[in-house]
């Protein structure tokens, strides 16, 4: 399965042999495309709007955005529009939940970072707005 998840991923994104070679050096790289490769058939990630308020971009409670284990948004399982703002900030959730995938570890208990808020301190703290989301593993949305 190893060899198969890495030149599955080698032909998807293009490496030559030389690169291929070069990404093989040192095993992380190739751990983490095979665990997430054998994630990826069973989870996916969701991020849940748990509180907006005065959302310029109109980001509401219970709004869901799906995404897969690489971090790539599932377009037809999100809004229509994102605040950049807001999903820069589930970079490390997502990172942390990859590096526990790459580990084999459950993907869920991860400490840091399980709700975040867009970097608009709000009205109050003269801002506009404020949004804050949960990011948590699911059970895979085809």
């Amino acid at each position: 399965m190893t060899e198969d998840a890495i030149q599955r991923y080698a032909i998807r994104v293009g490496y030559t042999e030389k690169d291929l070679e070069k990404f093989k050096d040192g095993g992380h790289r190739t751990r983490q495309v095979t665990k997430l490769s054998e994630a990826a058939a069973q989870y996916s990630i969701q991020a849940t709007v748990i509180d907006a308020r005065h959302c310029n971009t109109g980001h509401k409670p219970g709004q869901t955005f799906i995404l897969d284990v690489d971090g790539n948004f599932i377009t037809k399982r999100c809004p229509n529009k994102m605040c950049a703002y807001l999903i820069s900030q589930m970079i490390i959730p997502i990172a942390l939940i990859n590096e526990r995938l790459s580990e084999g570890l459950d993907p869920n208990p991860f400490h840091f970072m399980r709700v975040v808020h867009c970097l608009d301190a709000g009205v109050d703290c003269q801002g506009y707005g404020q949004v804050t989301i949960e990011i948590k593993v699911i059970p895979r949305v085809a």
